[in-house]
């Protein structure tokens, strides 16, 4: 059974019909990529799986449990956590005082603290700037600050929306390898990103969304081969 159930998702903004009956699973331990243009609909899957919005239609059902009409705190709580887009995070709180807001639904000190140690091995320059406050960090170290918030969660399952957006060529780089790195430590990941080509080289799966519909999908290798996704998304002929 996939960690992960997506069932026919409907989901709305206002009359606005943003998601499109789409259906898809995640499986222990894979990174799938959603991948499409602007307005497509990924930032809106993320959010319909983590509770942001919920679904008129379809369910959601993570380990055998439904919870696509679950608010977004008791999600987290179950396991799963998203990075959204843009980072947002706190810019008036320092690099600890952002990771202490990622733990917030844990009370399990002990296990915090080895969390804690774990993000400062992913990403040593946190650790070198643990008190300086959010704002005043580079681009890629505020997406650095924006995963290891979401893994103080200690989710079983990360949601990671545009995770190189903005960032010059060598820190998306960098990101990746470390998605890479979570990913063999036994993360389940789903990975929303514009970069298709990055994307598509990490992930195991993917899916292509267009207007709010699943239009193809497959082993990553074999959609990165597909004539169609080489013109639109890769920027090939």
């Amino acid at each position: 059974m996939a960690l992960l159930e997506v069932h026919n998702i409907h989901t709305y903004y206002d009359h606005i019909h943003a998601l499109k009956g789409i259906s898809f699973e995640l499986d222990r331990g894979e990174i799938v990529a959603l991948i499409g243009a602007n307005g497509a609909g990924k930032t809106t899957t993320l959010n319909t799986i983590s509770g942001i919005r919920h679904p008129r239609e379809g369910s959601i059902i993570f380990d055998g449990q439904p919870i696509h009409h679950l608010p977004a705190h008791e999600i987290v709580q179950l396991g799963i956590a998203q990075v959204p887009e843009g980072r947002k995070i706190f810019s008036r709180l320092t690099v600890m005082e952002n990771l202490d807001m990622g733990a917030f639904t844990r009370r399990d000190r002990a296990a915090i603290q080895e969390d804690l140690e774990r993000v400062f091995k992913l990403f040593p320059r946190l650790k070198e700037r643990r008190n300086q406050l959010g704002g005043t960090l580079s681009g890629g170290e505020q997406q650095m600050l924006a995963i290891a918030r979401a893994l103080m969660a200690r989710p079983r399952v990360l949601l990671l929306d545009e995770p190189s957006m903005g960032l010059a060529p060598i820190l998306v780089e960098s990101i990746f390898q470390t998605i890479t790195e979570i990913s063999q430590q036994g993360m389940t990941i789903l990975l929303v990103e514009q970069n298709a080509n990055m994307a598509l080289s990490v992930a195991h799966r993917a899916y292509v969304l267009e207007t709010g519909r699943i239009v193809l999908y497959g082993p990553a290798a074999e959609v990165r081969e597909n004539p169609q996704v080489r013109a639109a998304y890769l920027g090939e002929a």
